[in-house]
């Protein structure tokens, strides 16, 4: 376990018998537990709690087991994961780019697949984020659902922990087990299901007008998002996202950032110079607001949800960009308050609303890098989230699982050989780590080809799952030239799918190009 991503191991121990016996997971370092020290990012803050918060003792009762603490924006400061003492995490996809933050270890060590699963907490989007930028499931759930029992507070009044997972089966089974009253936290709230008539049948999928889409610039991310909303089922709303925007700014545009100050005020005042100067610069930025300031951000808080209310009227769940862009590392140290403004565009609302949420994965941009998108519901409506997001990236009846690694990919000249056949893209993961990927020579369009080394332990190759209907497949296969053909292909998750590979003869003059870990990627090689 090293840094950036890790910051302390947690001692072995054995798992108890429960529905997640065999899982492993990864804890965010501003949530206690016992015997090892919380740093919350910040050394001179560390302490060592003598208590295991309640969230991972719900979880480690239900079988699962934590074996370490993680990295973060300092004192859940940021949706960058660049502002630790401990390294900047970078995406998994691409070191040059961020990670996501505030929970950027716990993010990074599943998408690595050091851990099965691992916890965050979201004030802002640190749940959401992080999930976007490393291809994962970010579950946000709704506020006090999960204990807050023996977490360091962001904004305690707006603060939950948060899940990442591979995929959102794993999700609902921590959703379950890990949505545990506990009276011994003032603001949780026992889960009651949200009546959600519209989650096994035909919902209404409350998307951004044309002229509402903030993408920073982002053209491939507008077209992931239009892509995204074809490909979720529901029935298109074009809904108006001005009070939702402007909620988002008054997290940090307002008092709430006073509550910053409130956790750790006597720490910043005496030990304020051992912090992150980004960090420190904004929340000592809360002195400048009153409390006649926090009542009036509250009524007009109270105002923009009203306002909210209208649009709540015309859909069933509300679909986001996780965020507009993403952003390089370099970037954000030379502009981080600004970029990180940005990538909470269309997260920030989501607690001050009291709303619950999920990110999931929505493709990739020809650069390889990761796209998502976010389900916003009700409070309480989390379960009802997961369903639709389930049912979305589920097989469904009469059709099979076509890997595709190349031309066929999202956005490439021979995808529409899949669209023209009624597939839909499934998801975006990786293969297993047995593969290695070549360019093929003298191809049109150009090719690579996918070849299985059970010896080789590479970094997986980025791939898409189309659901195809079995009536089509074999007039797809049809269209496959040598050497390519159709064999099985492993995941990440260790799942097996028929997909496209490449008989040996064919690499013959080819390139081998699995250090870019897709073809994407290579494609827009310097």
């Amino acid at each position: 376990m090293k840094p950036p991503v890790w910051i302390s191991a947690i001692p072995d121990h054995a798992a108890q018998e429960g529905p997640l016996k065999g899982l492993r997971f990864a804890v965010k370092d501003n949530i206690d537990y016992a015997g090892v020290p919380t740093t919350a990012g910040c050394p001179a803050y560390a302490y060592t709690p003598s208590a295991t918060a309640s969230v991972i003792k719900a979880l480690e009762a239900a079988g699962a087991v934590a074996v370490g603490k993680t990295n973060l924006d300092q004192f859940a400061t940021g949706l960058v994961g660049v502002r630790s003492p401990y390294g900047a995490c970078s995406s998994v996809f691409d070191k040059d780019y961020v990670s996501g933050g505030s929970s950027s270890g716990s993010a990074v060590a599943v998408a690595t697949k050091q851990v099965d699963f691992a916890l965050g907490t979201d004030t802002a989007g640190s749940g959401r984020v992080p999930a976007a930028f490393n291809n994962l499931i970010g579950l946000k759930p709704t506020r006090g659902v999960f204990s807050m029992s023996g977490v360091v507070p962001a904004c305690r009044s707006l603060d939950t922990v948060s899940v990442f997972a591979r995929d959102v089966d794993t999700a609902a089974r921590l959703f379950d087990a890990a949505a545990v009253y506990d009276p011994s936290d003032w603001s949780a709230r026992p889960m009651v299901d949200f009546p959600a008539p519209w989650v096994n049948g035909k919902f209404r999928l409350g998307v951004l007008r044309a002229d509402q889409r903030e993408f920073f610039g982002d053209v491939e991310a507008a077209k992931l998002y239009e892509a995204a909303i074809n490909k979720m089922g529901g029935e298109p709303v074009e809904i108006d996202y001005t009070p939702f925007r402007d909620a988002a700014a008054l997290l940090y545009q307002g008092p709430w950032v006073a509550e910053r100050l409130a956790a750790i005020e006597e720490f910043i005042h005496l030990r304020g110079d051992q912090m992150h100067p980004v960090v420190r610069g904004i929340i000592n930025g809360a002195s400048k607001f009153t409390a006649v300031d926090s009542y009036r951000a509250l009524y007009r808080l109270g105002e923009l949800k009203r306002a909210a209310e209208a649009e709540w009227q015309k859909m069933d769940v509300l679909f986001l960009p996780t965020t507009g862009t993403i952003y390089k590392i370099a970037d954000v140290e030379a502009d981080p308050v600004r970029l990180n403004t940005n990538l909470g565009y269309y997260t920030n609302f989501v607690n001050l609303f009291d709303l619950a949420a999920l990110a999931i994965p929505a493709g990739f941009r020809p650069n390889g890098l990761p796209f998502g998108v976010t389900l916003i519901g009700p409070a309480f409506s989390d379960r009802a989230l997961l369903a639709v997001a389930g049912r979305a990236t589920a097989q469904a009846p009469g059709c099979i699982d076509v890997a595709v690694v190349g031309a066929h990919l999202t956005g490439q000249p021979l995808n529409r050989q899949l669209t023209e056949r009624g597939a839909r893209l499934r998801k975006s993961c990786r293969s297993a780590a047995g593969y290695r990927l070549y360019a093929l020579a003298n191809t049109t369009p150009p090719k690579p080809g996918l070849v299985r080394n059970e010896a080789f332990a590479g970094p997986g190759i980025e791939l898409e799952v189309w659901q195809m209907p079995l009536s089509e497949f074999g007039g797809f296969v049809s269209l496959i030239p040598a050497p390519l053909g159709i064999g099985s292909v492993t995941l990440d998750d260790g799942s097996t799918v028929k997909g496209f590979i490449c008989e040996p003869a064919g690499l013959q003059d080819a390139l081998e190009i699995t250090s870019f870990g897709g073809w994407r990627a290579y494609l827009q090689r310097d």
